[in-house]
């Protein structure tokens, strides 16, 4: 049984990558506002049915690929680290292991980045990705202890995960990332 449930999930994941494989070379040859989501199953020969059925927030989500639960990785890289390090810093590795923060990218990712950067609707969809985590970021924030009123909490989390938004906007993604953290552990000077 767990033989049959492991090929079947193989099966799966391979279905996947290869929409999203024919996806980003449709978006990046074309423009993503170009090519409808018939011509992605077309091109992964796949029904249109299977496409939903693995994808089923639509065409922008073709380009993330299936990440599993966002949520549920950034709560465990919390309640994971180091004894010795802080939850925000957890925090900031798990965004920057997640976006176009590291400067260390090959040619086809940059231009998926790009892609992203500049194509509004998968803008908008990758920072609604890190909004959905609020929740369990607050959630797992009040467990840790010390980060305030629950009020405080909800700021918090809700401000450090539009961060992926705003640093991935600007042309050193991982230093702007880095410096927003930074800004959030210390304060901002000169604010009264």
């Amino acid at each position: 049984m767990g033989d049959e449930q492991g090929r079947r999930e193989r099966k799966k994941a391979v279905t996947r990558q290869r929409l999203t494989d024919a996806a980003v070379r449709l978006f990046l040859a074309r423009g993503y506002d170009a090519v409808t989501v018939a011509e992605v199953a077309e091109e992964a020969d796949t029904a249109l049915t299977t496409l939903f059925a693995h994808f089923p927030d639509g065409k922008q989500a073709l380009v993330f690929g299936g990440s599993g639960d966002r949520a549920a990785s950034l709560a465990q890289a919390i309640e994971g680290r180091p004894v010795e390090q802080d939850a925000l810093t957890a925090v900031e590795e798990f965004i920057a292991a997640h976006g176009p923060f590291d400067g260390k990218r090959d040619t086809e990712t940059s231009a998926v980045f790009d892609l992203i950067r500049t194509t509004p609707a998968l803008t908008e969809y990758a920072r609604q990705r890190w909004v959905r985590c609020q929740d369990v970021l607050a959630r797992t924030l009040t467990e840790v202890g010390g980060y305030g009123s629950p009020a405080a909490v909800d700021a918090l989390a809700r401000f450090v995960l539009e961060s992926p938004q705003i640093a991935g906007a600007h042309p050193r993604p991982g230093q702007a990332l880095h410096e927003i953290f930074d800004h959030v552990r210390k304060g901002w000077p000169h604010v009264e």
